[in-house]
């Protein structure tokens, strides 16, 4: 009997099940996509903030990731919260090893707060080591502004961006427009080496958790399932802003976690 494909995700743990993994796994399930992770951080955490973070040693991440790689037949990896410059360099280098076929590159570096979560080396060893292997990276404005070392002010700006961006090394860029105000539309802005393509979403007064990783995982997940990067990042925003409208409030705040599997059915 044929294996099927697996995707994997690198990434941290939500305990509050709205993102990371958790989020991760569900993206994946919804898509017909048998998922694994290898945990990079643990977090204690629910809807209203972060209470404590453990790194666990980068050999067992090592450890986990070849366990994967090493039984399944892996189609795409996603990469999301990577704590350290130690951790980055530890998946850099199972990912050259390895050498699979798609790696999702979600550059988790600032927080909703705006507080940046990656030191100046960290970035410089994700830049270096991780973004040429990236299939697609998917980064917001402030990430993009982190990695270009400039600021994105305008729909113009993100133009040049999304090119700037390729340029450092990424096949594909997704830059996301969701912190950009360009009024009451989200663009989502696309490159890859023959390709630019935009797609366009009412914005939703909502203060949704989980989004990011979703997006980046429905686009691994897509790309498991066969799809172009740019046919993969078009269904992938399509499905988060399907999931993100039909979400819900589970904790004691407003923060809105995302219907992964109900917008499978929509």
């Amino acid at each position: 009997m044929p294996r099927s494909t697996s995707a994997l995700t690198i990434a941290g743990s939500d305990s509050g099940g709205g993102a990371g993994i958790q989020a991760d796994l569900k993206t994946f399930a919804a898509h017909g996509v048998h998922g694994l992770s290898a945990i990079t951080a643990l977090t204690a955490q629910h809807t209203r903030g972060v209470t404590a973070v453990h790194v666990p040693p980068v050999a067992f991440l090592r450890a986990q990731i070849d366990a994967c790689l090493e039984d399944f037949d892996i189609g795409a990896v996603k990469l999301g919260m990577l704590a350290s410059v130690e951790v980055i360099h530890a998946v850099a280098d199972a990912l050259q090893a390895w050498r699979p076929p798609h790696v999702v590159l979600d550059p988790v570096m600032v927080a909703t707060s705006g507080a940046r979560l990656l030191e100046a080396d960290a970035l410089d060893a994700l830049r270096t080591r991780l973004l040429p292997m990236a299939t697609v990276l998917t980064p917001n404005t402030p990430e993009a502004e982190l990695l270009l070392g400039r600021p994105i002010a305008d729909g113009a700006a993100a133009d040049e961006a999304v090119v700037a961006l390729r340029a450092l090394g990424a096949s594909a860029v997704l830059l996301k427009g969701g912190h950009l105000d360009e009024g009451d539309t989200v663009t989502d802005r696309y490159a890859d080496a023959t390709t630019t393509a935009r797609w366009q979403q009412p914005r939703m007064d909502v203060d949704g958790h989980g989004t990011g990783c979703t997006l980046a995982s429905a686009i691994a997940a897509n790309l498991c399932l066969g799809m172009t990067a740019e046919a993969a990042c078009g269904a992938a925003i399509g499905y988060v802003h399907v999931a993100l409208a039909h979400g819900h409030a589970p904790g004691r705040s407003a923060v809105r976690v995302l219907d992964h599997f109900g917008a499978r059915r929509t």
